[in-house]
């Protein structure tokens, strides 16, 4: 990961300092304890750390878990030890950026398991929390699955909307290809509009809210001419026979859309 920019997160909260954390005096040193009180999957230290650095360049944070590790409810996961009003104040956005990523990485790692041994990859979104896109793709991938593009400018995706405003799909792939080098994705809503995707010889096609019977007649018809992708309502109990299907990917937004963030509690005590 490149260093990541915690001011933003920090000064939603500090405003113009905070006025608590003031009654301590500034001098005081403490240590704090890090646990989960939930099973997870650990991800942002990064970001954890950067918030309590800033605070206090001279804070030690010793980690007992690695990012991407699985563990227990009750875990310690780290202890800290610094000035105790840098502590105070960045418990709170420390905190909500790890419990956040965990809960992505958490939920990743459950569906990537869900699908072991099969040769298809599961896929994000751009169905992300605003301000945390790279960070949660990041953590989608610490929990085991795959990115999708990063933004609209990184990938061609043309939906229904699209394809209404270009005339046709073969028209919408024809203005991307000639606009952009970017591969280009094509959303079908059946296997009709399957086959004029198919004509238009796009990178890879979206099976929106396709059928398991749908999706391996796709599978079928496009017989290796294009990547194939399912989409949309798609779960933790169904995903497995959806990836049996034969399609190469699947795409959930809930990887970062649904997320509950991971219950965590830090515990601070006053040395000195």
């Amino acid at each position: 990961m490149n260093k990541v920019n915690i001011l933003p997160f920090l000064e939603e909260d500090l405003g113009n300092g905070d006025i608590t954390a003031a009654i301590i005096p500034k001098h005081r040193r403490a240590t704090a304890e890090l646990l989960t009180r939930e099973s997870m999957v650990l991800c942002g230290r990064e970001w954890f750390d950067a918030v309590f650095k800033h605070l206090d360049a001279n804070v030690i944070i010793d980690w007992h878990v690695a990012e991407g590790e699985s563990i227990a409810a009750n875990t310690k996961i780290c202890t800290l030890s610094g000035l105790a009003c840098a502590l105070l104040t960045g418990e709170r956005t420390a905190m909500n950026l790890l419990q956040t990523l965990s809960a992505t990485a958490t939920i990743s790692r459950q569906y990537a398991e869900a699908i072991q041994g099969i040769n298809c990859k599961i896929l994000d979104t751009r169905k992300t929390i605003p301000g945390l896109r790279i960070a949660q793709k990041y953590a989608v991938k610490c929990g085991g699955c795959f990115n999708h593009r990063v933004g609209l400018f990184d990938g061609v995706l043309i939906k229904e909307n699209h394809i209404m405003a270009a005339g046709s799909i073969t028209n919408a792939v024809q203005i991307a290809r000639e606009q952009s080098n970017a591969p280009i994705e094509v959303e079908v809503e059946n296997l009709a509009e399957l086959e004029q995707a198919l004509n238009a010889k796009p990178n890879r096609i979206m099976l929106d809210n396709f059928t398991l019977d749908d999706l391996r007649q796709a599978v079928k018809i496009t017989a290796g001419k294009a990547e194939l992708e399912a989409s949309g309502n798609i779960h933790l109990t169904t995903i497995r026979k959806i990836a049996e299907t034969g399609v190469n990917f699947i795409s959930i937004g809930a990887l970062t859309k649904n997320v509950q963030a991971i219950d965590l509690s830090m515990r601070i005590q006053l040395v000195s």
